[in-house]
């Protein structure tokens, strides 16, 4: 359950990069799960969810900006695949496994990448624009990482 968990939470960063790690982080801070014995002990700390949520809300807002580039750029691309690594590992390692939370995060994130490209293209062309399809994926995103980060305790 928690590697599927970990692949889900890492197909919402292939989605949005800072609203998986925002979530799995307050599920730490607020004790939903337990990973303050292991090397990701810093995610349940205090200032942690709020560093990741200014994050999450600055991608959200850059990310209706005609200037983003595609999440398929290597820079984009790559920060989604650190993003579900961490955020799969934390999960993971609420139950010891750590490293296989990571494997599953960083597959996650790579389906939720080109995935979630993909329907928003199709919704963008179904919607003649793209801010609908962003605010659906951006409620995907918020909705899933809040449900599945629930989900792990």
């Amino acid at each position: 359950m928690f590697l599927l968990l970990a692949l889900l939470i890492g197909v919402i960063s292939g989605l949005r990069a800072m609203t998986a790690p925002a979530a799995v982080a307050w599920g730490a801070a607020l004790g939903w799960f337990d990973v303050s014995q292991t090397p990701l002990a810093f995610m349940g700390y205090q200032w942690a969810p709020w560093i990741f949520t200014l994050l999450a809300i600055i991608e959200l807002i850059t990310d209706q900006l005609p200037s983003t580039p595609s999440r398929k750029v290597p820079v984009q691309f790559g920060a989604r695949i650190v993003s579900g690594a961490l955020s799969g590992a934390t999960i993971g390692a609420a139950s010891s496994l750590l490293f296989g939370g990571l494997i599953a995060g960083v597959i996650g994130a790579v389906v939720g990448t080109y995935g979630g490209a993909a329907v928003r293209g199709r919704l963008a062309a179904a919607f003649g624009k793209d801010l609908p399809a962003a605010l659906i994926e951006d409620a995907v995103a918020v909705i899933g990482a809040v449900l599945i980060a629930g989900a792990v305790s």
